[in-house]
């Protein structure tokens, strides 16, 4: 894991920045902590097992005549209201495409979805995580139409550079153009960096005014009610000819630099980093444990679970757990398995054997799903992400809905019970199913799980009893409120990873005051098997079916979950690893 010595503001900014640039940068961010400092009324919060974030569009339920937000909040309030405290807001700002990550206008809620009223109401009763998209914008926002037009007040805020230049170390995530052609207003090409598509357009954080410009939007959010801000795609933010523009040293200071920025205002927020890498470059973002982001998104579960569903075999997603550690009792994972993107591949890296990535590519295809391509270093083109719904990921069309009912449950269990935050993506919620239209009417295979749904629609279908949807968003719930209750299961908590069974995923966490203990059991076959509970000393309470687990040995029937608590001394109980 990347750590770097421990530096203030200033001493950040001198080492990204000219002294001269440093010294002005010093200046305005100093304005902004006291502007905003004067707008914010800090708070004492620190996240516990009664975190759960649910990540959602703000246009994700529909209805006549009414503002998309205030829709989402009548179904927050009426089926959420109690399991559920903090709500993803996916970005809601004016934008122009990949449904909102290439942001037109930080400062304003798009009107097809509200107003920042009624996000000041959501936020009244929620805990709200807002996106940072700070690593590009729009080609059609001000900025960039500033700079195409000649405003010399924008010549640096992107990156220009002469076509021919060799950029072939450049990590790509994406198999489109890095260098993208506009038109100025002169009538000439101007070739401008480009990540992800030709309209995101890359800033230029060499230039010390976009760091200031981006921490003004930052802090804008904390004012407008974000508790915790979600730094998109930020492992790409720093670019430097030569290099592969991916997790610099740059990158890591402006991360820290956001962290204590921002914490000079509100401590209390929760900065979390978005970075769809391998396992070993994600951690890096969790910095020494107390000077970057607070959570991390745990890429590579996603895909390594399904793998494991897929197959009824726990043999890699074990090993691999087992190799989780956190630096400090201040940071811990963001646990998902499926959000508005899609399943990535990379972080499977040195996880799964390429056959077996192979696999999971094939049985995905073959349940549904599209690949996303990138293109590697050598211009090869290598997958990039399963586009999927994540329970048609987990079970081919032919199989019984019973069958993908469980699976499904069982997914969004071990999400619930491995070490950290969960983030439940609302359609895994609801169950619904590949949009396949949605990719016809886009032409993007993201669209597969970015539906949005009439609220007449989605109700009927929650509260028909016996139906898919009805089954699958109770259970969770029910699964949900079990967590939020149980102290075990603290973000912070000590944990560990038993090998039992193949066919098991097992997960040991402990209070951070060490007085209860949950074993949680996850059969990942459709099959029934038997296992010894570890450390069993007394009998414990299976949480799931509220009865009595009397002996060690225990079965567990096909796609079965067992969450059994044990009321413990600190004695008995084992550090995190």
């Amino acid at each position: 894991m990347i750590q770097y010595e421990e530096l203030s503001i200033e001493e950040r900014l001198q080492y990204l920045y000219q002294p001269t640039d440093a010294k002005r940068a010093y200046i305005e961010i100093r304005f902004l902590i006291n502007k905003y400092r004067k707008m914010i009324a800090s708070e004492n919060y620190r996240m516990s097992e009664k975190d759960v974030i649910l990540i959602t569009y703000g246009n994700q339920v529909i209805e006549s005549d009414e503002a998309p937000l205030d829709t989402l909040q009548k179904f927050l309030d009426r089926y959420l209201e109690d399991d559920i405290n903090t709500l993803h807001l996916l970005p809601f700002y004016p934008y122009s495409s990949d449904d909102g990550f290439s942001v037109a206008n930080y400062y304003d809620v798009s009107p097809l979805l509200g107003s920042w009223r009624e996000i000041g109401r959501i936020a009244s009763k929620y805990r709200l995580m807002f996106d940072g998209v700070v690593n590009h914008v729009s080609r059609y926002s001000y900025w960039f139409k500033n700079f195409l037009s000649g405003d010399p007040r924008y010549k640096k805020y992107f990156i220009e550079l002469d076509p021919t230049t060799d950029l072939s170390a450049v990590v790509r995530p994406r198999a489109t153009p890095l260098l993208s052609p506009f038109k100025d207003d002169h009538g000439e090409n101007r070739y401008v960096w480009t990540t992800f598509s030709k309209d995101q357009v890359d800033l230029n954080y060499a230039n010390y005014e976009v760091l200031v410009k981006i921490l003004d939007v930052l802090l804008f959010y904390v004012s407008k009610g974000a508790k915790l801000i979600r730094l998109d795609a930020i492992a790409f933010l720093w670019k430097e000819v030569g290099t592969p523009c991916v997790h610099l040293r740059q990158t890591h200071e402006l991360v820290q630099l956001f962290r204590e920025v921002i914490h000079k205002v509100a401590p209390e927020v929760v900065i979390i980093t978005e970075t769809n890498v391998p396992h070993s470059e994600n951690i890096s973002y969790f910095g020494n444990g107390d000077d970057e982001a607070q959570m991390v998104y745990n890429f590579t579960l996603p895909p390594l679970l399904a793998h494991g569903i897929i197959t009824g075999s726990a043999k890699y997603l074990t090993p691999w757990a087992q190799t989780l550690s956190l630096p400090s009792d201040k940071v811990c994972f963001f646990n998902f398995t499926a959000s508005h993107d899609g399943i990535g591949m990379r972080p499977l890296a040195s996880h799964l054997p390429q056959e077996e990535i192979d696999f999971l590519i094939e049985k995905a295809q073959e349940h549904g799903a599209l690949v996303s391509y990138r293109s590697d270093t050598n211009g090869e083109a290598k997958p990039y992400e399963i586009n999927s719904n994540y329970m048609d990921l987990l079970t081919p069309p032919e199989e019984a809905d019973s069958v993908r009912i469980k699976r499904m449950i069982l997914s969004q269990a071990v999400a619930m019970a491995m070490p950290g935050v969960p983030g439940i993506y609302f359609h895994s919620l609801v169950g619904s199913r590949n949009y396949h239209h949605g990719v016809e009417m886009t032409g993007i295979n993201r669209s597969i799980n970015r539906q949005k749904i009439f609220w007449h629609k989605l109700k009927e279908s929650l509260d028909t009893q016996g139906s898919m949807e009805s089954i699958i968003f109770h259970t969770i719930k029910k699964l949900l409120s079990i967590r939020i209750h149980e102290s075990a299961f603290n973000p912070f908590g000590a944990f560990s990873f038993p090998a039992l069974h193949e066919a098991v995923f097992a997960i040991i966490q402990t209070s951070t005051d060490e007085t209860n203990r949950i074993v949680a059991l996850h059969n990942l076959s459709g099959d029934e098997v038997r296992c010894r509970v570890p450390d069993f000393t007394s009998g414990g309470l299976n949480l799931v079916t509220h009865e009595e687990v009397p002996e060690a040995e225990i079965t567990l029937g096909g796609y079965e979950i067992a969450w059994i608590r044990f009321e413990t001394t600190p004695t008995t109980l084992k550090e995190n690893p």
